[in-house]
C-alpha cells in the first residue's frame, strides 16, 4: 500500500485525492474574451488526452500528462485572503460610472482597464506579505518612562551594527547644518564658519572635507551623492563629491535656507531680503524668482506631496509657494507669535509648527485644516522634525526630545518617548530615511542618536535604494531626467493635472466659432480735404481707401480661418507610413466610395 505524502497549505479536514474538486470563486472577474479562450484551450487539452497513440508511434515516457487530470474552469489555486483594510489603502477610487458611456466598443474596453485595476489593486495589497520586516519601540517597565533610558544602555542592549551608528563628532567650526541623503546612506555637513564636509556615515568613509573660508548658512544635496549645494556668503555654490567647485549661482544672492526638489530637479533659496528662487539644475535655467515682501525667510521647508514651498513668517503665518505663480499659493495663520520651525511628514498630511508661544500644533496640510492637536512645551523649540513613522523630533536649547504616539492608550497624543542633553546648543535635526537614527547638529560638533521605531523597515528599491551600486546610481540619473516633472504642474492639488479644464475649454470653443463666423468690418474713412482737388476726387479717393482696407481685412480672416480648419484636419502619412489596408490591382474595380474611403 502506497502510503500519500502529505501536502502543505492544504485547507483543515480537505482531501488529497486529486480527483476532488475544489471550488474557490476567483478574486477577479476575468473578461469574457478571455474566458472564452480558456475553453477553447481546455477543449484542445482534452481531445488530445482522449486520441490513441498510433501503432508505429512510440508511447511517451512516465513523464507524459496525458492522464492527468485536468483542472476545469471553476477549480482555481488556493487563494490568500485578503486584508479589506490593507485592499483599501491600495485601492484607486470607484469604478468608472458607464452611464456616460455611449458605445458598446468603449464600455468593453472602460470595463476592462477597471478589471485591470482592480487587480493590481489586489496583488499590490496580496504582496505586502513580503514585507517581513517590522519596526521595534523601547518599551518600558510598569511605573517607568522610556525618557530615563539614556543612549548608553541603548547601545548596550543592541546588536553591533546597529551600535556603530551611534558616535559623536567633536567639531570646532559649529553650529552645523545636517542633510542626509534620500536613500539616508550619506550625510553632509555644513558648519557656519566655513566647514563643509560629506562622508558615508554607515561605513565612516569620508568623501570630502574641506573649509570654503566664508560663512556657511545651509546645505543640501542635489540629486545623488555626487553634487551637493553651500549657501555661502554672498551666493550659493554648487560642488561635486570631491570638493571641486562645479557652478556659482550668483542668481541667489545672499541665501539662508535650502531645499532640492528631487523630482523636478529643482533648487530652491529663500534669501534674507524675502526672495524666493527655484533653479533647474539640469539645464541652469531659473524657473522663478519672487519677492514674497515678508522680510529676512529663516523657517522654510517643502511639501513632499505636491513639491510646494512653505514659508514661516513673522506674524504667525504659513505661505505657501509655486514657482509659476507670483502670488502664495494659500495661506495659514497658525500663530499668533513669529514662526520658530516647521516640518512636513514624508507623506504630505500633516505638518507640525513652532512659534515663540512655546506651543507645538499639528494641522491637516492636505485640507488646510486645524489644528488637529496643540502641545505645550517649556520653552520655545527652535526646531523640529517628522520622521517616516510619525515620531516628532523638538529641540530646545542643549535638549532634544522625540515624542511617540501611544496607540495602546485610549487618549490619542504624542508622549515623551526619548530625551538626549547634548554638549551644545542644537541647530538641526534630522532623521535618516530607512534607519532609527537621528541626527543632531550642534554648535560643538554632531551626535548621531539611536531612536527606534523611528524609521520604515521595508523601502522600495525603484524610490530610495540604500544599498545601491554605482550601475544602478547611473541607470537611476537616466530615468530621472527622462522622468522629470516639469516646474509648471507644482500646484496645491497635484491631482488636477489628469482634469480637464472645462471653462477654458468652453471659451476656446467660443473663441473659435466666433472666428469662423466673422465678417470684414465696416470702414469709416473721411479723406482730407485739399486745394485744387474737386469734389468728384474726393469720392473716388474714399472708395478706393474702403476697398482696400475692406480687402486687407478678408484676407486676414481668410488667412486665420485656414489655419483653423487646417489643424483639424488629420496630418499627412510620413514616406515611411506602412498602412494597415495595402492597395492591391483589383482597387480599380471598387466604387468611388469605396475608393474614398481607402484613400
Amino acid at each position: 500500500m502506497v502510503k500519500k505524502t502529505i501536502r502543505y497549505f492544504n485547507e483543515k479536514g480537505a482531501s488529497n485525492d486529486a480527483s476532488e474538486k475544489r471550488k474557490v470563486e476567483p478574486s477577479v472577474p476575468m473578461p469574457q474574451k478571455i474566458e472564452q479562450e480558456v475553453e477553447e484551450v481546455e477543449k484542445e487539452k482534452l481531445e488530445q488526452g482522449s486520441k490513441q497513440p498510433a501503432s508505429g508511434e512510440k508511447k511517451r515516457s512516465h513523464f507524459s500528462r496525458q492522464n492527468a487530470p485536468i483542472r476545469s474552469k471553476e477549480e482555481n489555486a488556493l487563494t490568500i485572503p485578503i486584508d479589506p483594510a490593507t485592499l483599501l489603502r491600495h485601492s484607486r477610487g470607484e469604478a468608472m460610472n458607464m452611464s456616460g458611456v455611449k458605445t458598446r466598443f468603449h464600455k468593453i474596453n472602460e470595463k476592462r482597464k477597471d478589471i485591470n485595476i482592480e487587480y493590481a489593486a489586489q496583488q499590490a495589497a496580496r504582496a505586502e506579505i513580503l514585507l517581513h520586516e517590522e519596526e521595534g519601540y523601547l518599551e518600558a517597565d510598569e511605573g517607568e518612562s522610556t525618557t530615563n533610558i539614556a543612549q548608553r544602555e541603548i547601545v548596550e542592549n543592541v546588536d553591533i551594527t546597529t551600535a556603530t551608528k551611534h558616535f559623536n563628532l567633536a567639531l570646532d567650526f559649529g553650529p552645523y547644518r545636517t542633510r542626509y541623503t534620500k536613500n539616508g546612506r550619506y550625510l553632509l555637513l555644513g558648519g557656519k564658519r566655513g566647514h563643509v564636509g560629506a562622508f558615508d556615515w554607515v561605513k565612516k568613509k569620508l568623501l570630502c572635507e574641506m573649509n570654503v573660508l566664508e560663512s556657511v548658512y545651509d546645505i543640501t544635496w542635489l540629486m545623488n551623492q555626487t553634487m551637493y549645494a553651500v549657501a555661502q556668503k554672498n551666493w550659493v555654490h554648487v560642488y561635486d563629491h570631491k570638493g571641486t567647485e562645479l557652478h556659482c549661482i550668483k542668481t541667489m544672492h545672499r541665501s539662508i535656507r535650502l531645499e532640492y526638489l528631487p523630482y523636478h530637479f529643482l533648487l530652491n533659496s529663500a534669501a534674507e531680503n524675502g526672495f524666493l528662487s527655484w533653479m533647474d539644475v539640469s539645464v541652469g535655467q531659473t524657473v522663478g524668482n519672487y519677492n514674497t515682501k515678508m522680510g529676512k525667510i529663516s523657517v522654510m521647508t517643502q511639501n513632499p506631496w505636491n513639491a510646494v514651498t512653505c514659508i514661516g513668517g513673522s506674524k504667525g503665518v504659513v505661505s505657501m509657494w509655486s514657482p509659476m505663480v507670483r502670488e502664495p499659493l494659500a495661506k495659514m495663520l497658525c500663530h499668533p507669535v513669529p514662526l520658530s520651525a516647521i516640518a512636513i511628514d514624508p507623506r504630505g498630511i500633516h505638518m507640525a509648527t513652532t512659534g515663540l508661544d512655546r506651543k507645538v500644533k499639528i494641522w491637516d496640510i492636505r485640507q488646510l485644516e486645524g489644528p488637529l492637536e496643540t502641545y505645550h512645551t517649556n520653552t520655545a523649540p527652535s526646531e523640529i522634525e517628522l520622521s517616516q513613522r510619525g515620531l516628532l523630533a523638538l529641540s530646545m536649547g542643549d535638549v532634544c526630545e522625540v515624542y511617540r504616539r501611544d496607540n495602546s492608550s485610549k487618549a490619542d497624543r504624542m508622549k515623551p518617548y526619548i530625551r538626549h542633553r547634548t554638549n551644545g546648543s542644537i541647530a538641526s535635526v534630522r532623521f535618516c530615511p530607512f534607519e532609527d537614527i537621528l541626527g543632531v547638529g550642534t554648535s560643538k560638533g554632531f551626535v548621531s542618536l539611536i531612536v527606534p521605531g523611528s524609521g520604515e523597515p521595508n523601502f522600495d528599491t525603484y524610490e530610495a535604494n540604500p544599498y545601491q551600486s554605482r550601475s544602478q546610481r547611473r541607470e537611476e540619473e537616466v530615468h530621472r531626467l527622462l522622468e522629470k516633472v516639469p516646474a509648471e504642474f507644482i500646484a496645491l492639488n497635484p491631482t488636477q493635472i489628469d482634469e480637464v479644464d472645462v471653462p477654458s475649454a468652453k471659451e476656446r470653443l467660443e473663441q473659435k466659432v466666433k472666428l469662423l463666423t466673422m465678417k470684414p468690418p465696416r470702414i469709416d474713412f473721411e479723406p482730407r480735404k485739399r486745394n485744387r482737388v474737386s469734389k468728384a476726387k474726393l469720392v473716388q479717393i474714399k472708395q478706393n481707401v474702403k476697398e482696400a482696407r475692406f480687402r486687407e481685412a478678408a484676407n486676414e480672416l481668410r488667412e486665420i480661418k485656414k489655419k483653423l480648419l487646417a489643424e483639424e484636419e488629420p496630418t499627412t502619412e510620413s514616406a515611411d507610413f506602412i498602412p494597415l489596408e495595402t492597395k492591391s490591382v483589383l482597387d480599380r474595380f471598387s466604387t468611388k466610395k469605396k475608393k474614398k474611403a481607402t484613400q
